[in-house]
């Protein structure tokens, strides 16, 4: 019977159930502002500008391709930037309320944070695959002189030269974040911000080197099938480091500010999961595409 109220209690209420550890926690957290213990968001314009700063950023690559017209992509770019500043500001003040982010609203937010990283994953998958579908089967290759791969002409890089010193980058930041992980959980304010600026240094480090490995790549973005392959895996890629890169800057500065405790210190958790993910996609990127898929290599 005990047992059975119990498991009504549980249902109806999530938070109800709690271990010893649990408790001690929920102890030292402050009363949540409602009598149950999820978050519902305050009304926010953000979204709506950021779905308009949206359009008219993808207008405005329109009009800027076929008219040679800027001003419409530079409104977007505008706008979305504006967006990202000012909703971030709300999520960081949003964060930093007593009683708001409960117990049950980070374990939320670490779902959320999982799944959308795992449609992440789903998304390279889609140019593995289109890769591979054409490296293992180069015959579907439409107007190809022979079944081989990479396609007949094509030089590619050396993968033992910029790709590896750019392989050597990602590992290293990821020690990095994963040192100023290790020194927030033990209440090491310095160590936190040297490993979060070590990390962003060799973001935007990444970022260069592959700007410059572009500018002498041997082939062209309308060359065929494997540079397009090419460049829109790696290029996503690059834009997913950039991503992370700002994430992280984030991060620093509210580590600067003092934001992040052992305790509560989500935003960095996410910023250090989603810095993995990318480390983790540049290794099946080097490995499939740069050493396995190398064919003559281009002279520089």
């Amino acid at each position: 019977m005990a047992s059975s109220t119990t498991a009504n209690a549980a249902t109806a209420n999530p938070a109800a159930v709690t271990t010893p550890d649990m408790t001690a926690q929920l102890a030292s957290e402050p009363a949540a502002p409602h009598k149950h213990p999820y978050h519902l968001v305050d009304p926010s314009p953000w979204p709506l500008v950021g779905s308009f700063a949206g359009g008219a950023l993808v207008l405005g690559i329109i009009l800027q391709a076929h008219y040679g017209q800027w001003w419409m992509l530079i409104l977007g770019l505008l706008g979305m930037v504006a967006t990202m500043f000012f909703w971030w500001r709300d999520i960081i003040k949003e964060s930093r309320t007593p009683g708001l982010h409960t117990p049950v609203v980070r374990i939320g937010l670490r779902y959320g944070m999982t799944l959308f990283i795992a449609s992440e994953v789903m998304f390279f998958v889609a140019f593995f695959w289109a890769y591979f579908h054409f490296a293992l089967y180069p015959g579907h290759v439409s107007g190809a002189e022979a079944a081989i791969w990479p396609p007949k002409g094509i030089l590619t890089f050396d993968p033992f030269g910029l790709p590896f010193l750019n392989t050597m980058i990602l590992l290293l930041s990821g020690c990095t974040v994963t040192w100023a992980h290790h020194s927030l959980l033990h209440g090491d304010r310095q160590g936190l911000i040297t490993g979060l600026a070590l990390t962003v240094v060799l973001g935007i480090s990444f970022t260069a080197f592959q700007a410059i490995e572009y500018a002498e790549a041997p082939f062209a973005f309308t060359g065929g099938v494997y540079p397009s392959v090419f460049f829109l895996a790696t290029g996503f890629h690059g834009f997913h480091v950039i991503v992370g890169t700002i994430f992280l800057a984030v991060c620093l500065f509210r580590a600067i500010r003092g934001h992040f405790t052992p305790q509560r210190h989500f935003g960095f958790e996410a910023a250090a999961w989603y810095w993995h993910f990318v480390d983790v996609v540049w290794l099946f990127l080097f490995i499939c595409i740069y050493w396995w898929g190398a064919g003559e290599i281009a002279e520089h």
